[in-house]
């Protein structure tokens, strides 16, 4: 019989792996290009805000440096040419982007003339001069100049000298700006006496006053705008970096004219050549960023810098060309497969049809045919079933399940030469699989006779590394049902394995210090419970919270404050034993677990190790910074603390050791939960108190000694608790201060006293005044200033009658910021007073740079004045050193005539406390002062009297 030829037509298997494969490798393609689009614009949004902070930072620094230099006129009067030279030449060397240094003094028309005497002495042929139509020309007569006097460096910016800048109208405006709000301000873009090349430039002006509050005139620094963004790009290292193209513009318009600094040329923004697959990207990315420094507005406008296609969007242009030629290759595989088959079943339909028309004397020959034909199926099936398990390689064993085969490039995929495995069984090459559970499940399955999948194991390659592998396997019976081996497919799993214990890692250890995270320490923590309880030996459990923490984050930032924690973490480690599980609970606080062993036991030494090492000296950039720490540690077993709850005994100790004043540590007593309970209730109650109207004031007289008059009182928070009653301050100010409440219950405070104070001037009471305490929180946010302000202005009270009492703690961290602000405080007209001075961290040179009025004498030295000899010394030496600093003195805690009559003979100026009276509600306090009462006399007996 002829033959049927086979037709050459696509199969439908064939059809459908070529389709699929086509769309899963477009969708994939679309996929990945999309994430790397999102890769880049993240990347350009990041490296955008970080030189718009670069630059706003170097604007920053430009106004901070003509700060500096008004600082010098505020502090010295009067500046002379030499004292200004000598503090500008510095400046000027470390900040090369700011051309000159310029004093402009107001001066009348009455002193023109000797003013030119005086220009013409420092550099002959000088005169007064304006800028008109681009030349310099004299003068003409006014009221009133601003006039460049003092001039660095006199060098290069010599027609400057001697400059008219009042009738300059960006100069004016400027000028007026910096008058009216005291601070700097900056102009538009100058066009320079001395920079003939017309360079980006614009100045900054400070208003300097006089003694008496006169204005004199103002500092300014002219700064060249492309030198200063230069250099504080090439600080924060960005100024190479040319994968984004800057542009700095003077306002908030982006029009060219406006333009002060580029980091590129006109052709470096030019788009790429386009590529096949352009389609796919997004239409270019472009950022506008705003900001103001002195009251001037910059914009900065940032594209990425053109690129290639295929430089952005490599990976998915690859995924597409390999999955597309992938798709074809198996298609055409899937194809060839088919087409055998169908070539198989055409020949068995033949030869069938041939050997029911031979003779019985071809039967032999049509058994022959029937044994081809079965073990071409037996082929196909076993061609089909390792195809179905796509493995990366093959093997076989015999009955005895040792292997007698091995293919698919075997050697090259597992890094074990075939050697090592042919003859030998799975048993003999892996002895320990049979002491895992999986090893168990398959030496039993293999007992049984039953297939088995996905077996996975560990084994040394010929290089001796580890390496991971899977297999997969099924039986083999002959036609009488007879096993006669396995076979099956294995592959190596190894970087999978290593992403899995890299994952598992990665979710039980804290990303930044590497420690065990919260997960992993409860396993730990279950696991040293479990070895208590087996061997009777005690745990413990310690929370170590650090100290100041907040103050390096606030001060340094958070990278300094990264670096901190990968510090301590180090020393936690290094002071602990390998067999300690130390943690990283959250932000600051870390957790120490230790299990005693028979020849180590436990002690209050580990833990004083523990805090010596954490306060060792850190070096946070250019600064050295001492970190202390608090802890507190829960012993197992012991009474009161069942083992789900070590971890939060641990912190209610670590409180307690807060509140003794932090650097120690204490051990869980039961007492301490009911403190803790305590403060949660207290802490409940207090976030409705000011909203229920919960809060009282009371005050406390402060009496001058010498007249015996009471000049002022201080304002004093009282809690009047509907279930609690009367609550006193020791109980609930300083949960308000770790909770941040104490912030809009002092603005309370200051504005009730101040109304209240203001009531009773207008009542003819006196014109007293009110001390109010601030705290820490307070202190250091960012609105206290703008509150002040606006207290004083809606309860019209004036400045000078409210007394600010400020504890030394608050700024002896960090004193320059805080000099700073103190000024700025004192600018308002109010008071200063440093509260229970003595006590803390205190240092003369500091106090001489405060602007501080009183000094408070704490009552822990008042107390026994007249008994401890040392303790009068101290007094005596205290009111001796404020009144020769020109502060006045108010002695804390007076309770008896003697300690009154010990002051008195000192010199103190004023003192409160129960002797006179103790805090008073505000309607006692009035009557108080409508009594007038007061002191007697110096020469009286000391006693409260009617004056």
């Amino acid at each position: 019989m002829p033959r049927r030829r086979l037709q050459l037509s696509l199969t439908l298997a064939a059809a459908l792996t070529l389709g699929g494969g086509l769309v899963t490798t477009a969708v994939l393609t679309f996929a990945v290009n999309q994430l790397e689009i999102d890769n880049k614009s993240l990347a350009f949004e990041q490296g955008t805000n970080v030189r718009v902070a670069a630059l706003r930072q170097g604007m920053d620094d430009a106004v901070e440096v003509l700060n500096v230099t008004n600082q010098l006129f505020a502090t010295v009067q009067p500046v002379t040419r030499a004292q200004f030279h000598d503090f500008t030449t510095p400046l000027l060397l470390r900040n090369p982007f700011v051309k000159a240094f310029n004093f402009h003094r107001a001066l009348e028309d009455s002193g023109r003339a000797a003013f030119e005497a005086e220009l013409q002495r420092v550099r002959p042929g000088s005169i007064l001069r304006e800028m008109r139509d681009g030349r310099l020309v004299p003068a003409p007569r006014r009221a009133r100049y601003h006039v460049v006097d003092y001039l660095e460096p006199m060098l290069g910016n010599e027609p400057a000298f001697g400059l008219n800048v009042s009738e300059n109208g960006e100069v004016a405006r400027a000028v007026a700006r910096a008058h009216a709000s005291g601070r700097a301000a900056a102009t538009g873009l100058l066009r320079l006496a001395q920079d003939p090349t017309g360079k980006p430039s614009f100045q900054v002006v400070m208003p300097v006053y006089g003694p008496e509050g006169r204005l004199l005139g103002d500092t300014a620094a002219i700064v060249e705008v492309p030198s200063l963004a230069r250099s504080t790009l090439a600080r924060a290292g960005l100024l190479e970096d040319r994968s984004i193209l800057l542009k700095l513009y003077i306002g908030a318009q982006t029009v060219p004219g406006a333009v002060v600094y580029a980091n590129h040329d006109a052709t470096e923004a030019a788009a790429p050549a386009p590529a096949p697959l352009r389609w796919l990207a997004r239409p270019g990315a472009r950022a506008l960023e705003r900001f103001v420094v002195a009251g001037q507005t910059w914009t900065v406008e940032a594209v990425p810098t053109p690129k290639p296609y295929l430089a952005d969007h490599l990976a998915s242009t690859l995924l597409l060309a390999g999955g597309a030629l992938s798709t074809l290759l198996l298609a055409a595989f899937v194809q060839a497969a088919g087409q055998r088959t169908r070539k198989v079943q055409e020949l068995v339909r033949e030869r069938t049809a041939d050997l029911k028309l031979t003779n019985q004397r071809l039967v032999d020959d049509v058994l022959a045919r029937k044994r081809t034909e079965k073990a071409l199926q037996e082929s196909e099936q076993r061609f089909r079933q390792l195809v179905a398990m796509s493995s990366d390689w093959y093997w076989e064993q015999d009955e005895h399940l040792r292997f007698v085969a091995m293919t698919g490039h075997f050697a090259e995929k597992s890094g074990i030469a075939v050697e090592r495995i042919l003859g030998r069984t799975r048993a003999e090459l892996i002895g320990s699989l049979a002491d895992s559970d999986a090893g168990r499940e398959h030496f039993a399955a293999i007992a049984a006779r039953e297939p088995f999948r996905n077996l996975e194991y560990r084994a040394l390659d010929d290089n001796g590394e580890e390496r991971w592998y899977c297999v997969s396997g099924q039986p083999i019976f002959d036609e009488g049902g007879r096993f006669t081996g396995y076979r099956g497919t294995g592959s190596d799993i190894t970087a999978r394995k290593i992403t899995e214990q890299r994952v598992h890692h990665v979710a039980q250890h804290d990303v930044l210090t590497g420690l065990p995270n919260r997960s992993l320490l409860q396993d730990r923590l279950e696991q040293a419970v479990a070895y208590a309880n087996r061997s009777g030996h005690p745990v413990w459990v310690m929370l170590i919270d650090l100290d100041r923490f907040k103050f390096v984050n606030d001060s340094m930032g958070h990278k300094a404050g990264d670096v901190l924690l990968m510090t301590v973490a180090a020393r936690l480690r290094g002071s602990l034993r390998d067999t300690d599980t130390v943690a990283r609970l959250s932000g600051d606080e870390f957790v120490v677990i230790l299990s005693q062993h028979e020849d180590q036991p436990l002690s209050a030494d580990i833990v004083q190790r523990v805090m010596d090492s954490v306060a060792q000296p850190v070096m946070l950039g250019p600064k050295e910074f001492f970190v202390t720490c608090s802890i507190g540690v829960a012993a197992y077993p012991s009474d009161g603390t069942p083992a789900d709850s070590l971890i939060e005994h641990a912190d209610i100790a670590m409180y307690r050791a807060k509140k003794l004043g932090r650097n120690n540590f204490q051990f869980y007593t039961p007492a301490m939960n009911e403190e803790s309970l305590e403060r949660v209730r207290i802490e409940s109650a207090l976030r409705n108190a000011l909203v229920r109207n919960e809060f009282v004031l009371h005050y406390q007289p402060q009496v001058d000694l010498q007249t015996g008059r009471i000049v002022g009182m201080e304002a004093l928070i009282r809690w009047k608790h509907p279930e609690l009653g009367m609550v006193p301050p020791t109980r609930f100010i300083g949960v308000a201060e770790d909770t941040g409440l104490i912030v809009p219950i002092g603005a309370w405070v200051m504005r009730t006293a101040c109304a209240q104070n203001k009531a009773w001037q207008d009542a003819g009471l006196g014109h007293l005044r009110v001390a109010v305490n601030l705290s820490a929180r307070q202190f250091s946010a960012t609105e206290l200033l703008p509150s002040i302000e606006q207290v004083l202005e809606d309860t019209g009270l004036d400045p000078s009658c409210l007394e600010l009492e400020l504890t030394e703690s608050l700024f002896m961290s960090d004193v320059t910021p805080a000099v700073d602000l103190l000024h700025r405080m004192k600018s308002l007209g109010v008071k200063l007073s440093i509260d229970d001075f003595g006590t803390g961290y205190s240092s003369f040179s500091y106090l001489s740079r405060f602007p501080i009025d009183v000094l408070k004498i704490d009552r822990s030295f008042v107390n026994d004045i007249t008994i401890d000899a040392n303790d009068a010394a101290i007094v005596a030496s205290i009111i001796a050193l404020a009144h020769n600093l020109r502060l006045s003195v108010i002695a804390e805690g007076v309770e008896t005539a003697e300690q009154l009559d010990y002051l008195r003979h000192q010199g103190c100026d004023e003192m409160q406390g129960y002797y006179f009276s103790r805090p008073l509600p505000a309607h006692e306090f009035e009557q108080l002062l409508r009594q007038r009462r007061g002191l007697g006399a110096p020469e009286d007996e000391p006693q409260v009297q009617v004056a």
